[in-house]
């Protein structure tokens, strides 16, 4: 009897194979899984749940309590407004969660807004504000708001929604104003180059601000007019809000300026400066009536980011293939924002 010899060669060269073909087997079914979960997984007909996380009350305990303590709901207000988490469509579901699940059996008593942003897009922050209005009105709840960091333009326009203002010694508040732009035009530097552009349009205006183009007289009344009325309504709603800030004055003299804490609270724009996190959540367990002996839950509500609803969306980049180009104008401000109008404080 006869035994053949394999070269120690020819034997790894076979493991080898043998593992790279198993470990192909493997990849090809991971993407089959993914390939039927795009295929077959149901449309989002209904919005994915917030999350929520435990955050700390007005003496720093974070323990879970039972669920039929009273919550202190917590929302942060962190950000460029219209950008990422903190938009309007996000923030509504976070409310409507708030009657569900853990929260349900109206276990939230009061509202925090949790602040530090520079403001963002106007219909954001109108849309924010609004759906903080409706949610205090129909469930008849305290809202502060405890600023920490910066709170312009867009952020002022939101907390015009809270009962009351905090603030802490180091805290920005201001910029009421709106702002469209900038706008740039190329049409001098195209004439010295010899370089032409054509745009096709019909409608009078249709192409207001074309950068290609010397810009006529006039033309940008309507865009004027639009900011006027939003820079109305921004000082009515804040001043409504803010009765010790007076009208005439912060047209007149604040203006779009900005202001810490302190000066902040003396002009009116907020209640108390130089104060804590702490404070101001033992100010709103008081106004929301809680009994001083009963235990409450300070809870931070957090958007849904669902996995496998942004990869069968295509928000991958990864599996869509695309790359999202941004180009940043300043350092709030990005081309997503362009072309937009903004409450938002942008020093250059």
């Amino acid at each position: 009897m006869e035994f053949s010899r394999e070269s120690i060669i020819v034997s790894a060269v076979r493991t080898f194979c043998k593992s790279f073909a198993g470990i192909i087997g493997i990849l090809v079914g991971i993407i089959l899984v993914f390939i039927g979960l795009m295929m077959f997984s149901a449309p989002d007909i209904f919005p994915p749940k917030s999350s929520l996380v435990i955050s700390p009350d007005a003496n720093g305990n974070r323990d879970l309590l039972p669920h039929t303590a009273p919550v202190i709901l917590k929302m942060d207000i962190m950000g460029v407004v219209g950008q990422g988490d903190l938009t309007y469509e996000k923030f509504q579901n976070s409310l409507f969660d708030s009657r569900d699940g853990m929260l349900a059996g109206n276990r939230v008593k009061a509202i925090l807004l949790y602040i530090n942003t520079p403001g963002g897009t106007v219909d954001d922050a109108d849309g924010i504000y609004r759906a903080l209005m409706d949610y205090k009105k129909k469930y008849q709840v305290p809202v502060y708001a405890y600023v920490d960091g910066m709170c312009c333009s867009g952020g002022m326009y939101i907390a015009s929604a809270a009962d009351k203002i905090f603030a802490s010694p180091s805290s920005i508040i201001g910029s009421v104003g709106v702002i469209l732009g900038p706008a740039f035009n190329f049409s001098g530097l195209m004439d010295k180059y010899g370089v032409q552009a054509m745009t096709i349009t019909q409608g009078k205006d249709k192409d207001m601000l074309s950068p290609f183009r010397p810009w006529v007289p006039g033309e940008d009344a309507s865009l004027r007019k639009i900011t006027a009325d939003l820079y109305d309504r921004f000082v009515s709603i804040v001043t409504t809000a803010r009765p010790l800030l007076n009208k005439d004055k912060l047209v007149a003299e604040y203006g779009a300026q900005i202001f810490v804490s302190k000066q902040a609270q003396e002009l009116g724009y907020i209640d108390v400066a130089d104060t804590d996190y702490n404070n101001a959540v033992t100010e709103l367990v008081k106004a929301a009536k809680l009994p001083e002996e009963q235990f409450y839950q300070v809870m931070t509500i957090e958007p849904a980011h669902p996995f496998l609803s942004d990869l069968t969306s295509g928000k991958f980049n990864l599996f869509s293939g695309k790359v999202t180009h941004q180009f940043q104008i300043n350092s709030s401000m990005n081309s997503e924002l362009s072309g937009r109008f903004l409450y938002l404080y942008q020093p250059n």
